[in-house]
């Protein structure tokens, strides 16, 4: 079984956290997520998150504190996602390869459809900021 190293962005902007939408033709359509993508070799979790998010958004970010490392197993292989709390340094968002994005309030983010392993993520993001979540 697949096991992939993958960075993901919660980025904040004026008290409010994206969330991105996957496509339609990615895997786990139209699920929610923190953006991010897949660590290649040779490459620091940090590099990779702002290589991604100029990939898929178009955008610079500060990389700032990392989160808890959360693993999740899928039925076809196990994702282990690397957290980071990032903000927009430049650039207007656009969607390469996302369906949508909406920024939402924390306690708000529990309202969408996650993908199965971002929901850990979330879950500790909302705990680091004493968001209450009811």
């Amino acid at each position: 079984m697949d096991h992939i190293q993958v960075t993901c962005a919660i980025i904040e902007r004026d008290g409010f956290v994206l969330a991105a939408q996957r496509s339609a033709v990615m895997s786990l359509p139209l699920k929610w997520e923190f953006p991010g993508g897949k660590i290649h070799q040779e490459e620091s979790p940090s590099e990779c998150l702002r290589r991604e998010l100029f990939e898929e958004l178009n955008i610079h970010v500060s990389v700032g504190k990392s989160l808890s490392v959360s693993n999740y197993q899928y039925p076809t292989f196990t994702v282990t996602l690397h957290p980071f709390i990032c903000s927009i340094e430049e650039g207007e968002i656009v969607l390469n390869e996302h369906a949508a994005i909406t920024w939402l309030a924390p306690n708000n983010l529990h309202s969408l459809d996650w993908a199965e392993a971002d929901v850990p993520v979330l879950e500790s993001y909302l705990v680091e900021n004493r968001v209450d979540a009811s």
